[in-house]
């Protein structure tokens, strides 16, 4: 299952050019600068961009190529805005509805009562969304879209228009429709924090071409690529609960034959987790420390080190298993430890955050 998209649109001063495979399920973030063309490609994926010229194929169904236009209206898309542009006259169950009742009825892959649930909207639905806060609107937006049985779903900065607060509250729902529903989405955002918290895949792009593309694991840790010299430079590591310390307040992760522990209650056990580790926040020592108030120390091997762009400062890139780490540490340190690829190190992880 792969999302096919070959496309080309010249505008006055801007060129899109994209031609790339991605997943045909999960979430592929599209991620960059404001200006860079995310939203002109998800515009030309809904068909909104008659000029684009190329191929677009959804998971086998041909969209667009040079002998065939599909209009943006016979196109299977849900499409999110930034703003949720509900319908004011209607209830959150007539919005929910609206889409729906437009769907025959032997293609109504999705569900209301399974969309009410899966975004927490049972004691909204009698409410109109005028009387509803922002992050509960946005919520209203995304089941309607899902209620059309997309075939792909759209998200154009969907939490942009939000506060903190209002962010907070809805990430746990796009999760659970992350992990509930099998259909794909394009997630288009230039907010790092909820591309780690969201995405599976990740096409970085860059004046209205894709600069890199790949597993979000392996393209926010990449030396060569800009993500991994941010001030908030991290790394995503899927890990499973192992155990708990119910003495101390901790839980047991494990990925890779390593362990992490972290202050974290109500965890699961067995369940699968995704864990933010910033390169600030990982220290190197050449020997296990006997004695030490960091209680998270793993094996690992220097990969490779790159400059970062604070001049006293490199990037290490450490390999634990087949995950990745980041360490950002002094250039003094560096010289003092003698680090080069291949040496064995030990990790010292001061603060991991469940995402």
């Amino acid at each position: 299952m792969t999302i096919e998209i070959r496309l080309d649109l010249e505008r006055p001063g801007f060129h899109l050019t994209v031609d790339t495979e991605v997943p045909g399920r999960g979430v592929t973030a599209l991620f960059g600068r404001s200006g860079c063309g995310k939203t002109t490609l998800l515009r030309c994926v809904a068909g909104l961009e008659r000029s684009a010229l190329g191929r677009l194929v959804i998971n086998g169904e041909t969209w667009q190529d040079r002998l065939r236009f599909v209009p943006s209206h016979q196109r299977s898309v849900g499409y999110v805005f930034q703003e949720g542009q509900l319908f004011s006259h209607l209830s959150v169950q007539g919005n929910l509805l609206y889409g729906y009742r437009r769907i025959p009825v032997p293609e109504r892959s999705v569900q209301p009562e399974d969309v009410v649930r899966l975004l927490g909207l049972e004691s909204l639905l009698p409410r109109r969304v005028t009387e509803i806060s922002g992050g509960q609107r946005q919520r209203v937006a995304m089941g309607r879209a899902l209620l059309t049985s997309p075939r792909v779903l759209l998200m154009d900065e969907p939490l942009a228009a939000l506060d903190a607060m209002s962010k907070a509250e809805i990430l746990p729902y796009l999760e659970r429709l992350h992990d509930e529903l099998s259909i794909p989405v394009l997630y288009v955002s230039h907010a790092i924090d909820e591309v780690i918290r969201m995405a599976d895949h990740m096409l970085l792009m860059e004046d209205g071409a894709v600069r890199a593309e790949g597993a979000l694991h392996d393209l926010i840790t990449r030396g060569d690529l800009p993500l991994a010299h941010a001030e908030g430079a991290a790394a995503v590591i899927e890990a499973r609960v192992s155990g708990h310390d119910d003495r101390h307040h901790l839980t047991e992760l494990e990925f890779q034959g390593a362990r992490l522990l972290v202050s974290r209650d109500h965890l699961l056990q067995s369940a699968r987790v995704r864990v933010r580790i910033m390169a600030r926040d990982v220290a190197i020592n050449l020997t296990r420390p006997r004695d030490s108030s960091v209680l998270n120390c793993v094996p690992a091997r220097v990969v490779d080190v790159s400059d970062d762009p604070h001049p006293g400062h490199v990037l290490v890139r450490l390999a634990v298993g087949d995950a990745t780490l980041l360490s950002r540490i002094t250039r003094r340190s560096l010289e003092q430890l003698v680090l080069q690829p291949g040496t064995e190190v030990y990790a010292l992880v001061k603060s991991v955050a469940i995402t």
